[in-house]
């Protein structure tokens, strides 16, 4: 019954409910544990039922990180004191979160915010991708962890602060603690430690840096040259003050001034040796009656003292120490085991609870989605449909004026046709007729001719005497009879000739269409190779007009001069 009311206060929550809850969230955390105070940073300050009250209370308020708008310099402040949070109680993993989220929300939200904010937040930035790095390294992701370090040394190049040494020095860092690299570890070392004496020689940070230094020769044995480095530290760290705290930097005097001795000892300097462990112990004394030494701190003066007190073989007493170092160090291991599982346990049940809520949630999300996605499909599949329909009908409709318009265009290409092939047929008609009005003018022509020789004939009988005369009508009369005689074998020849070569003539009309009946006739008389004489004889004209009429004919075949007429017209 408690999911749905979560669910509803997750859809209804506003950016300044969830900015108020967030607020109401912290406070309630800082009643026990404030978040300027150093102990909340120290995972041994909470007991079982404060670290799990503590992450819970944690985890929630990140949530409502997601619901904010407009405070976004908060926002930021919110994520990067949760990377830092996680950071130092030992949760690299969510560290790593926290710290992408505050990149990524200062880059979309980077140009909400004054530019004395932006300054406020260069040194924020360089921090938190120094860190953001630092934990890469811890999970094994050394590519990662490179790639952010030289990230930071490029953001940092051209702005005149701290954070460019101290970025080189942190790359220092990854290739001494991650890499094993001494010697990539001393180049950067140095570089670092050069830029930081020249341009801020009061910085704390050349502390640090010449600590790492000596801690290199530490680890190749060349304790000569780390002994001086750690008595410039042990003497440095009692008045310097920390930029960031505004107090004395306990832990690093403690760790100098321990590194000191052990480093005096290795060189059979025992008498300075002694005299810093003097010093030394004054100091962690006073700081054990403040109840302000870390476990950290006072393990390494112990392990100094070891060292020291085995070199003047005082036995007894060496023996007491490394037995106290041997309970402190299991103490301590036992309470970081113990505190390690608990909090690992918290955060993985946190981790569960959260993501079955979220499981939930995305569960009724999905239920809701899909219920709406129904309507819509629903009301989407009704408009479809109705669309079909109209598109459909716009479709039968359209296409039947298409085929009504089609058959329109179809019957008139038809009657065009016909329309085109009766002017077709009359116009074969027409030259048909022509055809045979001028063979008829030909005939009529050599009919007259023949008349006109009748003519003068009978002109030249009735000038001549009488007994010529009767040899003159003989003649005359004997011309006429075979004039009758041979027009009608000659149309009897003709018709025959027009029956047997109708398909020649067919060819030939096909081919040449302005011929006339004579002169297709006349290609015939020569496809059949008869002589030029005799097919005068049957036209009944003479060997000269026979010869005009090839000439004419020639033209109308476009027959070039080197084309013989007679071969020309039998291959057709």
């Amino acid at each position: 019954m408690a999911i749905p009311q979560l669910w509803s206060q997750s859809t209804a929550i506003t950016s300044e409910s969830a900015f108020k809850e967030y607020q109401q969230i912290s406070d309630s955390m800082s009643s026990v544990f404030p978040e300027d105070d150093i102990k909340t940073y120290r995972r041994a300050s909470f007991s079982d039922v404060q670290m799990q009250r503590y992450l819970s209370l944690h985890f929630k308020r990140l949530d409502k990180l997601n619901h904010i708008e407009g405070h976004v310099k908060f926002v930021l402040d919110s994520y990067l004191h949760s990377g830092n949070w996680f950071r130092e109680v030992g949760f690299p993993k969510e560290s790593i979160k926290s710290y992408l989220n505050f990149f990524n929300y200062y880059k979309d939200h980077e140009g909400e915010l004054g530019i004395a904010e932006r300054n406020k937040y260069m040194e924020m930035r360089s921090y938190a991708r120094s860190m953001l790095a630092e934990s890469y390294a811890k999970l094994g992701l050394l590519d990662n962890a490179a790639m952010q370090h030289k990230t930071n040394m490029a953001f940092t190049k051209n702005l005149n602060y701290i954070y460019h040494p101290s970025s080189i020095n942190n790359y220092g860092l990854f290739f001494y603690w991650f890499k094993k690299d001494l010697d990539s570890a001393m180049y950067f070392f140095e570089r670092a430690y050069a830029l930081t004496k020249s341009k801020f020689p009061k910085h704390t940070l050349n502390g640090s840096i010449r600590d790492n230094i000596a801690d290199i020769y530490i680890d190749q044995q060349d304790y000569k040259k780390a002994q001086p480095l750690y008595q410039q530290n042990f003497e440095y760290f009692k008045t310097a003050i920390n930029e960031e705290t505004l107090a004395k930097d306990i832990p690093r005097l403690i760790s100098a001034g321990s590194q000191l001795v052990t480093t005096n000892t290795q060189l059979s300097q025992l008498d300075v040796a002694q005299r810093v462990f003097k010093e030394l112990e004054t100091v962690v004394k006073l700081q054990e009656l403040n109840n302000n030494i870390t476990s950290s701190s006072k393990l390494e003066f112990l392990r100094a003292k070891e060292r020291l007190l085995s070199a003047q073989n005082n036995i007894l007493e060496a023996y007491t120490t490394v037995k106290a170092i041997e309970r402190f160090s299991d103490s301590l291991q036992a309470i970081s085991n113990h505190a390690d599982k608990k909090w690992q346990e918290e955060l993985n049940d946190i981790t569960i609870d959260k993501i079955e809520l979220n499981f939930k949630i995305d569960r009724i999300q999905k239920e809701n989605m899909i219920k709406n996605q129904r309507a819509k499909l629903w009301f989407i599949g009704l408009l479809s449909s109705i669309f079909i329909i109209l598109l459909m009908t716009l479709i039968i409709s359209r296409r039947q004026h298409l085929i009504n318009a089609k058959n329109k265009q179809l019957l008139a290409e038809q009657k065009l046709e016909n329309s085109a092939l009766k002017v077709e047929q009359l116009n074969s008609e027409i030259k048909s007729k022509e055809r045979d009005l001028s063979d008829f003018a030909i005939k009529l022509t050599q009919d007259q001719d023949w008349a006109k020789e009748l003519a003068e004939q009978l002109e030249a009988i009735k000038q001549t005497s009488s007994e010529e005369r009767e040899s003159l009508i003989k003649t005359l009369d004997l011309a006429i009879a075979n004039k009758i005689n041979v027009d009608s074998d000659t149309q009897d020849f003709f018709e025959r000739l027009d029956k047997l070569s109708h398909t020649f003539y067919s060819k030939l009309t096909h081919s040449y269409p302005n011929l006339s009946k004579n002169e297709i006739r006349l290609c015939s008389l020569i496809r059949l190779k008869i002589e030029s004489r005799s097919i005068a004889t049957l036209q009944n004209i003479t060997l000269a007009s026979l010869n005009t009429s090839r000439y004419r004919l020639r033209k109308k075949l476009n027959l070039s001069e080197d084309v013989d007429l007679d071969f020309f017209i039998q291959n057709i």
